[in-house]
């Protein structure tokens, strides 16, 4: 069994990745809790639909096999509810459930991006195959990027989510260290994955090695990203792409290193 199994993966924009898999212990303690969640969410509903079925029945005594109907309605919300509550979770926080957050993994995409509402469906319906006989486990602790048949199907891996601050090994212009300061207050930083913090520092350490057309291209594509994704609404006139990307990088950072 591999501990602290790395994996670098490629972006669309061609910006390698490296990150640290989540690995099965981290996987089990994360799931062993969305279940007690989960678990908890489910009795409550059944003692809800329960109460609801006994008055049902009881104001429909004459209507035939309405306990059979009713009891099967309820295994079917049971099902959407065992899966909504992964999919759910994965989408509105960008990869991770109450149990990941707790474990401080998360769900990306094979290219690094967040995982798409069909992606987290997939793992979801694959789960109950994958906890069938430990199924899912197997697959993690054998496959060299520790995948289950739900990561293998929807195209995903589970990291381990880092706010390691990494020592500055490229240039920060004064321009972009004094948005940095002032950028707290205009965005939300901690919309920011650290996918995507990960994106920005890669292709700050290696620009130098790009053509002016590719630097240009890509630097503007990820500025908007960026901008779009913290929600910040307006940039002082005249900042480049480069000078705005930095700034995030160091804001970032600093916010990580004291959190």
């Amino acid at each position: 069994m591999r501990f602290f199994n790395r994996v670098t993966l490629q972006t669309p924009e061609s910006v390698e990745l490296e990150f640290t898999l989540a690995g099965i212990g981290n996987r089990a303690f994360a799931v062993l809790i969305d279940y007690i969640v989960l678990s908890l969410t489910l009795t409550l509903f059944w003692i809800v639909w329960g109460i609801l079925s006994i008055q049902i029945v009881n104001s429909f005594d004459n209507l035939n096999n309405i306990g059979l109907w009713l009891l099967a309605i309820a295994l079917l919300l049971n099902f959407f509810v065992y899966v909504g509550y992964f999919v759910f979770f994965e989408v509105i926080w960008q990869g991770q459930t109450p149990g990941k957050r707790y474990a401080k993994i998360r769900v990306i995409r094979d290219d690094g991006r967040r995982v798409s509402i069909q992606q987290a469906t997939l793992r979801a319906l694959l789960r109950p195959i994958d906890d069938t006989l430990f199924i899912g486990a197997f697959l993690i602790i054998l496959g060299s990027r520790e995948k289950r048949l739900g990561d293998l199907v929807a195209g995903t891996i589970v990291i381990q989510e880092e706010y390691v601050v990494a020592a500055l090994n490229f240039p920060i212009s004064q321009q972009a260290q004094k948005l940095a300061t002032d950028l707290p207050q205009m965005a939300n930083l901690s919309l920011l994955l650290p996918d995507d913090f990960a994106a920005i520092r890669e292709y700050l350490q290696r620009r130098g090695e790009m053509t002016s057309k590719a630097r240009s291209e890509l630097s503007l594509k990820m500025a908007r990203q960026v901008r779009s994704a913290i929600d910040l609404a307006n940039l002082p006139e005249g900042l480049t792409a480069d000078v705005f990307l930095e700034a995030v990088y160091l804001a970032y950072q600093q916010q990580s290193s004291t959190s």
